[in-house]
């Protein structure tokens, strides 16, 4: 089982930088795969972005392909989501999720297959 408890979050001007840290508890963090949610009020929760145990493999929503970075520090236990030329259609609750895997390359854009979800951080993109 894992914890995982997010940081980062805030209010930031339209064009402004967030970088996003998910540190996960219990030793055995490499063998999950991690994503990124979001949900605005109002709408369904919404992938963000991806990444397989390895770092080798990455994924984005279209929305924020360019201006968004996912990576992780096995060593460290954390995710981290690197957040650029944010827009105010960003502003959303930012949710880390993990899904113990068994394939080093896989990674999962769809919710229903992370098993465990950190409480998430509000982001803000004013305009």
């Amino acid at each position: 089982q894992v914890q995982l408890v997010e940081s980062g979050g805030g209010l930031v001007q339209a064009g402004g930088s967030l970088r996003l840290s998910c540190a996960a508890s219990g030793r055995t963090f490499s063998s999950y795969a991690m994503g990124w949610f979001r949900q605005a009020p109002g709408k369904e929760r919404e992938f963000v972005a991806a990444i397989s145990r390895s770092s080798g493999n990455t994924l984005y929503v279209d929305s924020v392909k360019g201006r968004v970075t996912i990576s992780r520090d096995n060593a460290k236990n954390t995710v981290y989501l690197q957040m650029n030329s944010l827009k105010p259609e960003d502003t959303a609750v930012y949710y880390c999720a993990a899904r113990q895997s068994d394939y080093i390359s896989s990674y999962y854009y769809n919710a229903n297959d992370y098993n465990y979800w950190g409480q998430g951080t509000q982001v803000t993109v004013s305009s």
